[in-house]
């Protein structure tokens, strides 16, 4: 995925009520922008961060700018939660994710479950369906990305339909996308939301496949990069 406008550096000076976030740029003009992230972004949002932003597609929206990355501890981590399911999706077409070859149709946003769209369906004559549910990971503490970093109930309510799939025959996988690329392992945030962390764990006991890929991010666009092993019931250090 890349960017459609070169990206604008700023310095931000506090994120609040979830989608929003005042920076400087660098020419001293103070400007309030729009954040695609309902999570508690941990680690991600300190005052003082550099931040990098690029231009509303419509001309016409009263937020000019889209918080895109944030710089820690020199890397460059994946703040806006719009991008994952195009990124995964264009992996999958492109070969990138070996677990989830050999179909041949991606469709997006398929209805299923409780009242739910599935962010990517892929079909083949030669096997059964198969669901994938991607989510989007930025939190890092010590070598681990962990998610979710903000109480999931969303999140616990798609982990009990992909098993729902498995029990009729189908294929779900949950794929964890991580917007940043210095993370070890990934786990689950037990201590932030121990039912969801259940859930994850009980899931795939039923046949739901966890995977979890980082992503290699430039100013110029963001791309899956390697797998990530996953640790579901690993003790808190």
């Amino acid at each position: 995925m890349r960017f459609d406008s070169p990206l604008v550096r700023a310095t931000l000076i506090r994120r609040y009520k979830r989608f929003l976030a005042d920076v400087v740029l660098d020419s001293g003009e103070e400007i309030t922008v729009h954040l695609a992230n309902s999570g508690a972004m941990l680690g991600t949002a300190t005052p003082g961060m550099e931040v990098w932003l690029s231009p509303a597609s419509n001309p016409d929206r009263k937020l000019k700018w889209n918080w895109e990355l944030v710089s820690v501890d020199g890397h460059l981590v994946g703040v806006n939660t719009a991008h994952p399911n195009r990124i995964v999706a264009q992996a999958v077409a492109d070969g990138l994710i070996p677990e989830l070859t050999g179909y041949d149709s991606i469709r997006r946003e398929v209805k299923y479950g409780r009242n739910s769209r599935i962010d990517l369906l892929l079909e083949s004559p030669r096997r059964p369906k198969c669901w994938v549910e991607v989510k989007n990971v930025h939190l890092k503490r010590g070598e681990w990305a962990e998610f979710p970093d903000a109480v999931t109930v969303r999140g616990t309510k798609h982990l009990a339909e992909l098993r729902d799939m498995v029990a009729v025959g189908d294929r779900a996988v949950m794929v964890y996308l991580v917007q940043r690329a210095d993370c070890a392992g990934f786990r689950t945030a037990a201590d932030i939301d121990p039912t969801y962390a259940n859930a994850l764990i009980e899931a795939m006991r039923d046949g739901v496949e966890a995977i979890c890929y980082i992503c290699r991010l430039s100013l110029d666009g963001i791309v899956i990069g390697g797998a990530l092993p996953i640790s579901v019931d690993r003790q808190r250090d």
